[in-house]
């Protein structure tokens, strides 16, 4: 690993345009550039820019990490449990990050045991919600976090991202793992990226030549598909 990334850690290198960002998470690229790059709005008086909540390296074209993939997952659930307020996500994570005293805390195990209850506390505070509201998001955040998995470090090594609407009912049958394939999705434990599954398959090939061929199973197969041709089209 250290000759293929010239001693990085894979996690941070920069690889994913924000297209496969949005693929990978089913999240509009729209949101995820606004997060990571920021937006220009307007105003009463012109226009006002909106800062983004995630750091990335300021490259042309602009790339996001591993880690980043982590953040935007997570902040995917506070988007969909509040899906305004940004302002006051950016000072919740500033407080976050203080307190952690980690780079990039949602990526970090910390996050699940003390940093969630920190940020819930703050966050909820901020926007004034109930007992009940910041239960429920503690609720969406921890079925985010769900899909993620720490290294020995505790930070986040592979992440299991929601494939299907439904969230609750989400196998764990391809994973992004930076360390695998340059971070592209694969079948879990095969390191078979998606896409080429999705690309024999659209040239032709069965779902029985796909199974032999990789020694998969019919629902690894059909799930690598049904991942992948929605993107192709």
């Amino acid at each position: 690993m250290t000759d293929l990334y010239q001693g990085r850690d894979p996690r941070d290198i920069s690889t994913y345009t924000l297209p496969d960002a949005a693929r990978y998470l089913r999240i509009p690229v729209g949101t995820i550039r606004s997060w990571t790059v920021g937006r220009s709005y307007p105003v009463s008086q012109g226009k006002r820019f909106f800062e983004p909540l995630i750091a990335v390296p300021p490259q042309t074209p602009r790339l996001l990490s591993f880690t980043n993939l982590i953040e935007i997952h997570v902040l995917r659930a506070i988007r969909k449990h509040h899906k305004i307020q940004l302002d006051n996500v950016r000072t919740a994570l500033d407080y976050l990050e203080a307190q952690l005293q980690v780079s990039h805390p949602l990526a970090h195990e910390e996050f699940r045991t003390d940093g969630i209850s920190l940020f819930i506390e703050r966050y909820g505070t901020l926007i004034n919600a109930s007992a009940q509201g910041q239960t429920q998001l503690k609720a969406v955040l921890t079925q985010h976090l769900e899909r993620i998995e720490p290294d020995d470090t505790g930070l986040a090594i592979k992440l299991y991202p929601f494939t299907r609407s439904d969230e609750a009912h989400n196998p764990r049958i391809v994973v992004i793992d930076p360390r695998i394939a340059f971070g592209r999705l694969v079948i879990d434990g095969t390191g078979i990226p998606t896409h080429i599954i999705a690309e024999r398959y659209k040239a032709g090939d069965s779902l029985q030549d796909l199974v032999e061929d990789y020694d998969c199973d019919f629902s690894q197969i059909e799930e690598a598909i049904r991942c992948e041709i929605p993107l192709a089209a």
